[in-house]
């Protein structure tokens, strides 16, 4: 059978071909069973927690708190509003209304609108009234021309301001009602302090 006569018809000649290609492919099979990928390991181990995804997460991204962006060659005419933060690097004329979310004004952006929001960060120019329940930052490219109400506010050195700026202390006494750090309250050092029994 294995001898040196040369097949006579093509049939004849795929009968040593196929009976050689398992022993071939015998190898081949063992190579796909050391490729296979491993079994899933078990969520926690003995006397160990899993680790939680939540040390994956990029910082001041949270499940909850998507951040939506407006493109720099975008040119919005109107009126915003939303319950996720934003980030615009276009331009927009209007009113933009974040109540609760951050407010992002990007280095390339031109705004010309009224804003309220929770938060907002000024990196480019902004021409109109900011009302931010927290926070205003204008960083030190950042160019505002209008009137600010925060309960906080931070302008990086070289950064352009024209306008006026009221501190609006009745959201920050909200915030700090239900707080366990609320600040305590301060005694009149001239008055007799009260005892109570």
């Amino acid at each position: 059978m294995w001898g040196n006569k040369k097949p006579e018809t093509p049939q004849a000649a795929q009968v040593p071909q196929t009976a050689q290609v398992p022993q071939a492919a015998q190898p081949e099979q063992k190579n796909s069973q050391v490729n296979q990928a491993p079994k899933p390991a078990p969520a926690t181990w003995e006397g160990k927690t899993a680790m939680s995804t939540d040390a994956l997460r990029p910082l001041g991204a949270t499940a909850d708190r998507a951040t939506a962006r407006l493109g720099s060659s975008l040119h919005v005419k109107g009126e915003i509003t939303g319950n996720e933060d934003l980030q615009i690097d276009g331009s927009v004329e209007g009113l933009i209304q974040l109540d609760e979310r951050k407010l992002t004004v990007g280095a390339t952006s031109k705004v010309i609108a009224d804003v309220i929001a929770r938060e907002v960060v000024v990196y480019g120019n902004v021409k109109g009234n900011l009302r931010a329940k927290d926070r205003i930052e204008i960083k030190k490219d950042g160019s505002v021309i209008g009137d600010l109400t925060t309960s906080r506010i931070m302008i990086e050195d070289g950064a352009y301001f024209k306008g006026s700026i009221e501190i609006d202390k009745s959201a920050e006494k909200e915030s700090s009602r239900g707080s366990a750090f609320a600040k305590p309250a301060t005694v009149n050092a001239g008055a007799p302090a009260a005892k109570t029994i």
